[in-house]
């Protein structure tokens, strides 16, 4: 059985594997990368090591979560996309991140696309958001590309904001 989860013209999107903490590693502890996730600080080892924890047991709870993207063209891992839902959140949120000497070739774009066609088609998701610092252009591009709108800009308890997108699945698409 395989663990692809679905491919695009480029791209195989599959679930992490214990083996892939090293890329893990390599895009979540990149300190430039990572200045536009979370609290902007790169990860590190162990947390690397409990997100694999917490992803297989969304694969068995919900049957999805953050996935491996690879090239159908090249092996090995150039980045990771997903359905989340952080904190207990009810939304299902759609979380990607890359290599940096992939950014601005269009595979953000391509992945998200694949993510949301997935989550509706095999999970009947009917709405994603995703959220981004207000600041960050080239991720605001790639969810717009992906058919996502521009949604409210979310005040955070210590007093920074967050851009919300939102996608709403044509009735037709669940």
């Amino acid at each position: 059985m395989t663990d692809a989860v679905f491919e695009t013209e480029r791209l195989v999107v599959r679930r992490l594997r214990d083996s892939d903490l090293s890329d893990l590693m390599a895009v979540y502890g990149d300190a430039e990368a990572m200045q536009w996730v979370g609290d902007g600080q790169p990860i590190t080892e162990n947390e690397c090591r409990e997100w694999l924890v917490v992803t297989h047991r969304n694969y068995e709870k919900r049957g999805y979560g953050m996935f491996a993207v690879e090239l159908n063209a090249a092996p090995g891992v150039i980045g990771f996309c997903g359905i989340v839902h952080p904190g207990g959140q009810e939304e299902a949120e759609v979380k990607y991140a890359y290599l940096r000497k992939f950014w601005g070739q269009g595979i953000a774009t391509e992945a998200l696309c694949g993510l949301i066609g997935y989550g509706t088609r095999a999970h009947e998701i009917t709405r994603f958001i995703a959220t981004t610092a207000p600041e960050n252009s080239a991720s605001h591009a790639v969810l717009s590309k992906a058919g996502m709108r521009r949604g409210e800009l979310r005040q955070n308890e210590d007093g920074s904001f967050t851009q919300l997108f939102e996608y709403e699945a044509p009735k037709s698409a669940a």
